[in-house]
C-alpha cells in the first residue's frame, strides 16, 4: 500500500507546488507509480503538468463535495507513471460548502479508499492556508512534507504549522508524521540563506532533508511549458536538487 504525503505550508511562494510537481515526476522516473492530487484552488500543480484548469469538466471540487469518485477524475500526464487528480478555481467554493458538512475533515481520506493502493506514492498539493482543504489533506496523509523558503518570515510560520500538525495528530489522524522539511529558493550569493538553513538545522535536525533546492530560472520556466524539470532541463541545478531529494526520500522510506 502506497504512502500518502501532503505538501503543506500556510505561507505562499515557498516552492510548495514546485516541490510537489517535481518530486512526483522524479518518483515516477524512478519507476514508482505516483498520483499527484491538487487541492489548491489556484490549480498551479494542474497547470504545471500541462492541463488547462479552466477547461476541466470535473475537478477535485466534485470529489470533495461527494459528486464524483476520485477514480473517475484521475488522468494520465505526459510523465509515464505519474497520474493527476486536477484542481480548478471552483474548488475555492468547497472551503465554504464543507463547513457545515458531515465528516468534512474526512472527505479526502474517504475518497482515497480503494484508490491509493494502486500507487506507491500519493502526493497532495495544498493551498497556502490552514483551512478546510489543507486539513483534509493532513487527515488523509501518512506524513507531511514542508517546503520552507530560505528567509526568516517563512521560518516564523514553521512553528505554527508544526502546531497544526500536532493538533491533527491528536484529534483526527494519529498516524500523521512530519516526513521532512525541505529548504527551498536557496540563494548561495547571500548569507541569509545559509543562516536560515543553519537555524532550521539547529532546531529541527531530525526532520530536515539534506537536499537544498536552489533558486533557479529553469524551475520557474518549466510550468509555462507544462513540464516538470526532469524533462524540461534535466541537467539544471534545480533538476539535480530534486533528483537528490527524491533519492533521499526513497532511501529513508
Amino acid at each position: 500500500m502506497g504512502r500518502v504525503y501532503a505538501l503543506a505550508n500556510q505561507k505562499g511562494g515557498v516552492g510548495k507546488t514546485t516541490t510537489a510537481v517535481n518530486l512526483a515526476a522524479y518518483l515516477a522516473q524512478a519507476g514508482k507509480r505516483v498520483l499527484l492530487i491538487d487541492v489548491d484552488p489556484q490549480a498551479n500543480a494542474t497547470s504545471s503538468l500541462g492541463v488547462d484548469k479552466n477547461a476541466l469538466a470535473r475537478s477535485m471540487y466534485d470529489v470533495l463535495i461527494g459528486a464524483e469518485p476520485l477514480s473517475g477524475l484521475i488522468m494520465l500526464t505526459n510523465t509515464p507513471g505519474l497520474d493527476l487528480a486536477p484542481s480548478a478555481p471552483v474548488l475555492a467554493g468547497a472551503e465554504v460548502e464543507l463547513v457545515g458538512a458531515e465528516g468534512r475533515e474526512l472527505r479526502l481520506r474517504r475518497a482515497l479508499e480503494g484508490v491509493h493502493q494502486r500507487y506507491d506514492f500519493v502526493l497532495v498539493d495544498t493551498p497556502p492556508s490552514l483551512g478546510m482543504l489543507t486539513l483534509n489533506a493532513l487527515t488523509a496523509s501518512d506524513g507531511v512534507i514542508i517546503p520552507v523558503q530560505c528567509e526568516y518570515l517563512p521560518l516564523e510560520g514553521l512553528s505554527q504549522l508544526l502546531q497544526t500538525v500536532d493538533l491533527v495528530r491528536q484529534t483526527l489522524n494519529p498516524r500523521l508524521e512530519i516526513r521532512g522539511v525541505v529548504m527551498t529558493l536557496y540563494d548561495a550569493r547571500t548569507n541569509l540563506g545559509r543562516e536560515v538553513i543553519e537555524e532550521v538545522r539547529k532546531h529541527f535536525p531530525h526532520i530536515m532533508f539534506r537536499s537544498i533546492i536552489p533558486r533557479s530560472i529553469r524551475l520557474s520556466e518549466a510550468p509555462s511549458y507544462g513540464e516538470a524539470i526532469v524533462t524540461y532541463a534535466p541537467q539544471s541545478s534545480g533538476a539535480l536538487a530534486y533528483a537528490s531529494l527524491t533519492e533521499e526520500l526513497l532511501r529513508t522510506g
